[in-house]
């Protein structure tokens, strides 16, 4: 059994299966985590990763869920799977937080079922902060909950509130709900009760509707969505962005003048595609149970994922989790009467990766 971290010292249990570049990659992002001081305890196939340095401790498992069709049942049923054995770790408090690249569904079943959620919380959300230059935006939920109720909002805002505070360091973060126009009654029925209720809420700054358009003109901080239309925004954001560098790369190669003068800008063009590469947020983070999880893009490379340790490690020292329930228990938005174990049927309809 893996042992205790040191006192003062975040563990965070890393599945090293479910990455695009393969766990030996994974295991290279946990080496550069271990070098800032986080302590990893690596759950993968022992033989792909080969030897690690002081501060990564390797656990056999070469058990992947990655590509199941149904996260849930696989999750229920393959009890030695890598990232079933990750979240059991800190269900065990053997770490303090999970980071699971790859499939978010198997992520999002393995936490639950092992990790589970948080007293009083309805649903988990899947929370991004937006790499845009100068002002990030947190934009949740990207994915866990296709179907939503006002209540369930209302808590990814404070959840949205807490993690833009600890990890962002913005001190007040501007709260917006995701709508088809600013006006309070528009929206699904859904959004204009989560609205009133937004509007009375203790505690938050909330500053309204936003349209998908005004998203990225930093109107607000963390904008918050159901996780089908916050899943489709996100995409849309990623493509649009995708394309931008592809067609500033294609002109700047088109004649000799157009070549002359992408030469002169290649350090700021540089530098601005840093800004907005989504390795550098780490990840989206897993909100909503009882520790914290962060959910890497399965095509993230070694930097990708030492980020997503970092901030998850971060993401703990802050306490997300304790400033999320403090705030909604001032604000009364906990749930009263919470299940005794979360419903299976939560874990099935998010995308396979974030």
């Amino acid at each position: 059994m893996p042992g205790q971290s040191p006192a003062g010292t975040i563990t965070v249990a890393v599945d090293a299966n479910g990455a695009d570049l393969g766990p030996a990659e994974v295991a290279a992002g946990a080496a550069l985590a271990a070098e800032r001081g986080v302590r990893v305890l690596l759950f993968g196939p022992a033989d792909q990763i080969g030897p690690t340095p002081d501060g990564v401790e390797v656990v056999d498992a070469p058990v992947s869920i990655a590509k199941a069709a149904d996260p849930a049942a696989a999750a229920r049923s393959q009890r030695d799977a890598s990232i079933v054995r990750a979240a059991a770790a800190v269900a065990d408090g053997q770490a303090d937080a999970l980071v699971a690249g790859g499939s978010t569904g198997a992520a999002l079943a393995a936490g639950l079922f092992n990790i589970k959620r948080a007293r009083g919380i309805h649903r988990p959300a899947l929370a991004l902060p937006l790499p845009i230059p100068g002002s990030p935006v947190t934009l949740l939920d990207v994915g866990a909950n296709v179907e939503v109720r006002p209540e369930h909002l209302v808590q990814f805002a404070y959840m949205g509130a807490a993690l833009s505070q600890v990890v962002l360091g913005i001190e007040s973060p501007r709260v917006a709900l995701l709508s088809n126009g600013e006006e309070p009654t528009r929206g699904t029925a859904e959004v204009v009760e989560a609205h009133a209720r937004l509007a009375t809420a203790t505690g938050l700054d909330f500053v309204g509707n936003v349209e998908g358009h005004r998203i990225m003109e930093n109107v607000a901080d963390v904008v918050v969505a159901d996780g089908f239309s916050g899943n489709i925004a996100l995409k849309v954001i990623e493509g649009t962005s995708q394309r931008t560098l592809k067609e500033i790369k294609a002109i700047a190669m088109r004649s000799v003048r157009a070549k002359t003068g992408g030469f002169l800008l290649r350090p700021s063009l540089y530098g601005f595609r840093a800004e907005i590469d989504p390795e550098l947020q780490g990840g989206a983070y897993l909100l909503g149970l009882r520790r914290l999880g962060v959910v890497p893009h399965g095509r993230f490379t070694r930097h990708g994922i030492a980020r997503a340790i970092l901030l998850a490690a971060r993401g703990t020292e802050g306490d997300v989790v304790g400033k999320t329930r403090t705030a909604l228990e001032a604000a009364g938005a906990l749930r009263s009467a919470p299940p005794a174990s979360p419903p299976a049927d939560a874990a099935v309809s998010v995308p396979s990766s974030s």
